[in-house]
């Protein structure tokens, strides 16, 4: 895995590129201001000891070209902990666009909202916002997941009994006023300004002249509106209150493990080795049970149906000594149980039917799933559909969709068609969907997608009557495929929410270990009903 290991160098420091925000211009407005930056609230914030697992850092990643860049959607936002307790913080970054919220900084906050609502996590939200970006309010403000719908969470929360907690450091205006109201606890600095109206506003509607701190300082939101629960005079002594309100909270017990012989298992092999399994190219071929050495502790695995559907490998396993049901396509050859050759990365109707079974024996007994994508599709052809390739694979996609226990995804290479539906994509509710920098999202290969693409164009041409020359053919056939790489590439889905991090190989077991840990120790998962399966 070479090339994987190059690439997430690449990725890495990229990714530090991004963490600048808005750069020296937009922390030195910071520092006029007496304010800290957003990453440097998170970090005051959160237990020294505990790491912060961000989520969305590649949020409109050169969505907004027209408009400047908006790194990571001028969110942030991750888990962590706080007072040993783990939580979702939600920080506006000011530096970037004054904290405005463009389309993907919405859609980010609501998928944090979800995985927050998923987990059980308490919600702290740093605010310090400018409100909506105008130019673009058309994409942000009326739908069912727009802007209202953050507002709309936050009453759910309240109502869930999920605490949430909102700090106003910096501007809250507008519509954006009402997300620090609707939480638990209201804190606000000094210098910061709550109201619905600004005072040009105020003076456009009524002609009324007020300044910013009597129309909606700090001040005035604790001694007269009364809005504000806590007034404090810096952004360091909002963040200590936020910590000592938080370790108020009753005791967390969600993730123990109860025996510590057990918790303190190792993987068989050493995850910082993940990287000499295969090439990372996408054709490579690899056993996943090498894999997943790296990732599930040692000694703990049971591979169920071992014989059977052996392009999909299914599996109980313990990671950091929890137990979970692993889904993973398997990239070595293969050969059915009747001798016949099998690809690697390819769904046959055995493997589904087995990992149809496996998800609801895991449904059965209240086991977390883990599925590890790496797909190419469904096989396809006279064969594969008299073999009743499409009832077998929406036997899986049916127990899927309704499977109540947790359910994780890695990508760590191809997630085609629809391969990724039936093993737990973004449109199946995963608690956390994550990929490997290598990772490719699409709905077909570029190879098969530029020929597909290219011969629909030269019909058309010949239709027209202006058949196309060898060169314009291969002009074509390349701007095509320059095309789908761009939009297969993982930065492109990161950009737009489908995945909600992209992590290096050898970090997938911590990013396991902390998923397992957060799922709360006392949930209803409600019961586990399929309907009807076609047979």
């Amino acid at each position: 895995m070479l090339q994987i290991r190059d690439r997430s160098r690449t990725l890495l420091a990229q990714e530090d590129e991004l963490r600048l925000g808005g750069g020296a211009e937009g922390i030195a407005r910071q520092r006029r201001l007496g304010r800290l930056t957003a990453r440097e609230r998170i970090a005051s914030l959160l237990d020294e000891d505990g790491g912060f697992f961000e989520l969305g850092l590649w949020s409109a990643y050169k969505m907004y070209s027209e408009w400047g860049d908006v790194p990571a959607a001028g969110v942030i936002g991750g888990i962590g902990t706080i007072e040993g307790r783990p939580c979702l913080v939600i920080a506006n970054d000011a530096t970037v666009k004054a904290g405005a919220m463009f389309p993907q900084s919405v859609k980010k906050v609501l998928r944090l909202q979800r995985i927050a609502w998923l987990f059980r996590l308490p919600v702290v939200y740093l605010v310090d916002s400018a409100g909506v970006f105008l130019p673009l309010q058309d994409e942000i403000f009326p739908d069912e997941d727009d802007f209202g719908r953050i507002f709309r969470n936050n009453a759910v929360f309240s109502a869930a009994g999920i605490p949430q907690y909102a700090a106003i450091m910096g501007s809250c205006v507008a519509g954006g006023a009402y997300l620090p109201v609707l939480c638990d606890m209201v804190l606000m600095t000094e210098g910061s300004h709550l109201y619905l109206a600004a005072p040009a506003l105020v003076k456009a509607a009524i002609g009324q002249d007020v300044a910013p701190e009597d129309l909606g300082g700090a001040a005035m939101h604790s001694a007269i509106s009364g809005t504000v629960d806590f007034r404090e005079p810096d952004d360091p002594s909002c963040l200590r209150r936020l910590r000592s309100l938080f370790a108020l909270l009753p005791s967390d017990d969600r993730g123990s493990v109860p025996d510590r012989s057990i918790a303190a298992a190792e993987p068989a092999r050493d995850p910082e080795e993940i990287y000499e399994i295969d090439s990372g190219d996408g054709r490579s071929v690899y056993d996943v049970r090498d894999l997943l050495s790296h990732v599930v502790d040692r000694d703990s695995v049971q591979e169920y149906k071992a014989e059977y559907g052996p392009t999909l490998v299914t599996m109980y396993a313990r990671i950091g000594g929890r137990p979970v049901g692993i889904v993973a396509n398997q990239r070595g050859r293969c050969s059915s149980g009747a001798g016949e050759l099998q690809i690697g990365g390819v769904l046959y109707p055995d493997s589904v039917e087995k990992a149809a079974r496996f998800v609801m024996d895991c449904n059965q007994t209240g086991i977390p799933l883990v599925f590890i994508q790496d797909v190419q599709g469904f096989m396809v052809g006279k064969a594969a559909e008299r073999s009743g390739i499409i009832r077998s694979g929406a036997k899986l996609v049916n127990v899927v969709s309704n499977s109540m226990v947790p359910k994780i995804t890695i990508i760590v290479g191809g997630s085609f068609g629809a391969g990724n539906y039936a093993l737990c994509g973004k449109a199946y509710d995963p608690w956390l969907i994550l990929a490997w920098p290598n990772a490719r999202y699409a709905v077909m290969g570029p190879d098969q997608a530029s020929e597909t693409l290219l011969s629909l164009r030269i019909r058309a041409a010949e239709r027209e009557g202006r058949p196309l020359g060898d060169a314009e053919v291969q002009s074509m056939r390349e701007t095509i495929r320059s095309q789908y790489e761009a939009q297969s590439d993982i930065r492109y889905g990161a950009a737009r929410g489908w995945v909600d991090a992209i992590i290096p190989p050898h970090e997938t077991r911590r990013w396991l270990d902390l998923a397992l840990r957060s799922i709360p120790s006392h949930r209803d998962p409600g019961s586990f009903r399929t309907g009807v399966l076609q047979v």
